[in-house]
């Protein structure tokens, strides 16, 4: 029996490989070896990374929470509790936007916050 050789589909696969790591620097992009290698570890660092996002987003919304809760004279963490005991259900992302673009609304929050906190207390 004959040896046969990939032909066509060893060109697919190729262009296929080649298309995906367009972009990479130097021999990552040009170098069959190195490009395959490339992309395993870029796809890799993609998945582990679109994990990491969503954990570095919401460590910025309570620093940004935080900070906005200092200048009123609560700590996060009281802020937080307060919240829960009112039953207020903003989530980090919201109450961060607030924070910034809506501070008389969040005056507001802090006060109910603060509310429950002395109520529970």
């Amino acid at each position: 029996m004959p040896r046969v050789r990939k032909g066509a589909a060893r060109r697919q696969a190729k262009k296929r490989l080649f298309n995906q790591v367009k972009g990479f620097r130097g021999p990552r992009s040009k170098n069959w070896r190195l490009a395959q290698e490339s992309l395993v570890r870029a796809q890799t660092n993609a998945t582990r990374d679109r994990r990491r996002k969503k954990r570095d987003f919401r460590g910025l919304w309570i620093l940004r929470i935080a900070a906005a809760c200092r200048s009123r004279g609560i700590r996060y963490s009281q802020f937080i509790h307060g919240l829960k005991m009112a039953q207020v259900e903003l989530n980090r992302k919201m109450l961060s936007e607030m924070a910034i673009h809506d501070p008389q609304g969040f005056d507001q929050v802090v006060a109910t916050a603060q509310q429950a906190v002395a109520a529970g207390a």
